[in-house]
């Protein structure tokens, strides 16, 4: 995230699977046995940290306008949006920093691209908001719509 932060990455990095290497998402998550009337499907949940420095940076306008131009485009099947507050420690200051933050959860179509436009969503914001990373957790899920 910005200069002062990264943020997301250091709360998420015992568990987080950080998407950007050249293996398919289907062979580092293997999907469970579902339910009848389920579907073994990938669940991507995406952490945006909210600040520039000490201070909101992404107002919720540039929020709204960056989830129309970058994420909904990528994956207009449909998506959950939802307000969260983080926190992580800042090993340089010793001290706890906390932010606002939204989360987005996606459930993967399973096409062949998807890891690469998780990739431009994550690569969308850095550059945008000035962010350091994006905290970015895929898993298996069994899904029903």
């Amino acid at each position: 995230m910005s200069g002062v932060r990264p943020r997301i990455g250091a709360v998420f990095s015992g568990f987080l699977l950080l998407i950007g290497g050249s293996t398919g998402l289907a062979a580092q998550n293997p999907v469970p046995a579902c339910r009848v009337g389920q579907q073994s499907k990938l669940l991507a949940e995406l952490t945006f940290g909210r600040d520039i420095g000490r201070h909101l940076g992404v107002s919720n306008a540039a929020w709204q306008r960056f989830l129309a131009h970058e994420v909904t485009p990528r994956f207009p099947d449909g998506l959950t949006v939802m307000n969260a507050f983080g926190q992580w420690h800042d090993p340089k200051t010793g001290r706890i920093v906390r932010e606002p933050s939204k989360v987005v959860m996606i459930v993967l179509p399973g096409k062949a691209d998807d890891q690469a436009r998780l990739d431009a969503v994550v690569a969308a914001y850095k550059q945008q908001f000035h962010q350091q990373s994006v905290g970015v957790i895929v898993q298996p899920a069994c899904t029903a719509f």
